[in-house]
């Protein structure tokens, strides 16, 4: 049997559980060669089966799985990391004892992958907040696993059939990041994204589109110099390792290109720059992806949407999207 691909749950009251369960029922899982397995608690996934009228029966797994839940005519490993009281639990207000279950599933599933007994890690949407509260000190799924993994420097990507974005800088005031900005951070960024694409995509020279920070590039220093100071170096320096990397570009219009096939992934200076054009064009089916990491993560690219959370009415296209990317991505280092 080939390893199983990991799904984490999330926050409990969050729509994490039941996009899950959705998923199941919709068969989106049906084609998938490898076994899942979620890292979860029965008794939260029993509740969610409940939102979609649907009685659950568990019986004893197999492997890393501690039991087998059985929807219909489909079934799904779980392994059991937590026991939390639904009737305890409210959504949208998750307490301490729902964040150390989080990150026991993140904890859990993280040294599975680098046993190596499961080939990949799927996350569904956390909460901080509870996190902390349970002692956690890292403010999310990409801190811990990089921690976990021993790995210093991660980049964040997202990504749909038309197009894949990469960041530079992530979650920082937009007046933050012209000084976060340096050319030895763009050509890490560079470097592991170039390494990322050809180990999992099967990209042998991946073609990197390498944005301006500024409008029209900074117009030869109208409207800053960044892109002579910092990002035209990185660029060359890049070249010079035999990276096909090109820019600064516009952001006004390498996006239309981007997205057409001009190049394999675009190189972002910061966070809106990215995510705009890219939830455009897949705001429903886009993966969030760590790149740098020993093994395989993805996850969906949308939070833990308290306002939808216990109505069934939440997508799991991105969940779909996320566990198809895992599954190709294992495969192409299996």
């Amino acid at each position: 049997m080939m390893q199983p691909l990991l799904i984490t749950q999330g926050d409990p009251t969050g729509v994490g559980p039941e996009i899950i369960l959705k998923a199941l029922l919709a068969g989106t899982f049906d084609a998938l060669r490898r076994p899942l397995v979620v890292a979860g608690d029965v008794a939260i996934l029993r509740q969610a089966a409940a939102i979609y009228g649907q009685s659950c029966e568990i019986a004893p797994g197999e492997g890393l799985a501690t039991h087998r839940l059985r929807l219909g005519e489909r079934e799904l490993g779980v392994a059991a990391l937590s026991k939390l009281d639904p009737l305890r639990l409210k959504y949208g207000a998750p307490d301490a004892a729902c964040g150390q279950a989080m990150l026991d599933y993140i904890e859990w599933a993280c040294a599975r992958c680098l046993a190596g007994e499961a080939a990949g890690i799927i996350t569904a949407p956390i909460n901080k907040a509870a996190i902390r509260a349970a002692g956690g000190d890292f403010p999310g799924h990409t801190e811990l696993l990089a921690a976990r993994c021993a790995v210093e420097k991660v980049v964040m990507m997202l990504a749909g059939e038309r197009l894949r974005v990469a960041l530079v800088t992530t979650h920082l005031a937009l007046r933050e990041v012209p000084s976060a900005l340096t050319t030895e951070s763009l050509l890490q960024t560079l470097r592991i994204t170039h390494a990322h694409l050809q180990r999992f995509f099967a990209l042998p020279k991946p073609r990197l589109a390498v944005l301006a920070l500024n409008p029209h590039a900074g117009e030869s220093g109208l409207f800053g110099d960044e892109e002579t100071r910092i990002i035209a170096p990185a660029i060359a320096a890049a070249q010079a390792e035999g990276l096909a990397a090109d820019g600064p570009h516009s952001a006004d219009s390498l996006f239309h290109f981007a997205s057409q096939g001009s190049h394999d992934a675009v190189i972002c200076m910061y966070h809106d720059q990215g995510l705009i054009p890219l939830k455009l064009l897949h705001f429903d089916d886009a993966v969030n992806l760590t790149l740098g990491l020993p093994i395989v993560r993805t996850s969906v690219d949308h939070g833990t949407a308290y306002d939808l959370a216990g109505s069934g009415r939440a997508s799991h296209a991105s969940l779909a999207a996320a566990v198809r990317l895992a599954a190709q991505m294992a495969d192409q280092i299996s």
